[in-house]
């Protein structure tokens, strides 16, 4: 592309919109996209607001239907010469505000327009943000339309079974698994889990020597959404306050917070929408014993069981071993400390062996600026990590 020529063209587009944008303006808008190169259209797309350039050009009741014209040239015509960046961007413009009939129908397009890998890439883009205006919200709240909906979720379906990825998606609670904050009095409330980010990051990682891709990582809760996904979006600011890197969020509804058996059932609808959106994942989930986890791991299980890999349950409850052995012959695994998860990961397959070593010797780390209440809670939280050290260094003598 010729610098000079792009920023001509960039310029112009930009001043087109600015104001009042008549009816030839949006042809000229229209004109200048038409005749743009595949490396221009893909700059100028990418450094203009798509939002805006939607809402400046119009559909009319008599006269052109530009509006129509430009989303069609966009998403559908010259959609194959766009990188997936700018599709994923042309969804996110397509998805502010109300979802009508013809944005709809430009997404099924974008969808159906991706095969394979590309399409695995773009959902992942889509999912990227860290905010509530994800791929969940697009697809199952978004589009309205349910002919459409289905047409996408087939074609995802579709190509999953032609492209495995062979990695999993890593899902997890929240409260009393990735930081104390319900039952657990063992450590000062607040207190983000010595291990669990490295935890994450070894299963995001997997289990063979080339590592996944980062950014598999998903919060599955019981905390309410609200209609605008307020109450969510601070939940991932603060999850990224307490280092998390770009995750998903899935949440609950103010009409599942009481009883374990109602949060268990919405956090497996939320699942089951999850599944449908990555069929050609693995899934991993660690949750608690504290607040209906157990029963929606074990029905994960029981209903998908080719893609769950494992589920991990931080024990807050002093779980019998007993207990303990019967739910890990159904690959439900008890653990008091990230480096006990680490080890029974690595067992059934889920990370490698010296992920062990790295959760390991993160968990150490994190464990001596904990603000512990008292010399006895901290003794008791050091002598539970020694238990599992000693296991981890079996599997990895280098800890």
């Amino acid at each position: 592309m010729d610098p000079t020529a792009g920023a001509r063209k960039l310029q112009t587009l930009r001043s087109l919109m600015t104001g009042h944008t008549d009816r030839n303006d949006e042809r000229r808008i229209l004109d200048l996209l038409e005749g743009a190169t595949a490396v221009e259209l893909n700059h100028l797309l990418l450094n203009v607001d798509l939002s805006a350039l939607f809402s400046d050009v119009d559909d009319r009741v008599v006269g052109p239907n530009h509006r129509t014209e430009l989303l069609e040239l966009l998403c559908v015509k010259r959609a194959s010469e766009l990188g997936l960046p700018v599709r994923a961007a042309l969804v996110f413009a397509l998805q502010k505000g109300v979802t009508h009939e013809l944005a709809e129908r430009m997404l099924r397009a974008l969808f159906l327009g991706l095969r394979s890998r590309e399409l695995t890439d773009f959902k992942n883009l889509l999912d990227g943000r860290g905010n509530s205006h994800d791929l969940q919200q697009l697809l199952f709240h978004d589009v309205d339309d349910e002919h459409i909906r289905q047409d996408i979720l087939a074609h995802i379906r579709q190509e999953a079974e032609s492209a495995p990825s062979g990695e999993n998606k890593v899902l997890s609670d929240i409260d009393d698994t990735f930081l104390a904050n319900w039952k657990d009095t063992r450590y000062p409330p607040k207190t983000v889990y010595p291990g669990v980010l490295q935890f994450y990051r070894e299963l995001d990682r997997g289990p063979g020597i080339i590592p996944g891709r980062e950014g598999d990582l998903t919060f599955i809760s019981a905390r309410p959404r609200d209609p605008l996904g307020f109450i969510e979006d601070r939940t991932l600011a603060t999850l990224r306050e307490h280092g998390v890197g770009p995750a998903v969020m899935l949440s609950g509804a103010f009409t599942h917070l009481l009883g374990n058996a109602r949060i268990a059932a919405m956090k497996f609808e939320n699942f089951s929408r999850y599944v449908q959106l990555y069929p050609e994942y693995g899934f991993v989930f660690t949750g608690d014993s504290g607040q209906g986890d157990v029963a929606f791991g074990e029905r994960m299980l029981q209903e998908h069981p080719e893609s769950v890999r494992a589920v991990f349950i931080h024990d807050v409850v002093d779980t019998p071993e007993s207990v303990r052995q019967k739910w890990r012959d159904q690959r439900i695994f008890f653990f008091d400390t990230y480096v006990g998860a680490a080890v029974e990961a690595f067992e059934v397959g889920v990370i490698a062996q010296d992920g062990v070593a790295r959760v390991a010797r993160a968990a150490q780390e994190d464990i001596g600026r904990v603000p512990f209440d008292s010399e006895a809670q901290r003794q008791a939280r050091l002598d539970e990590l020694a238990r599992d050290l000693l296991r981890a260094q079996a599997l990895a003598p280098l800890i």
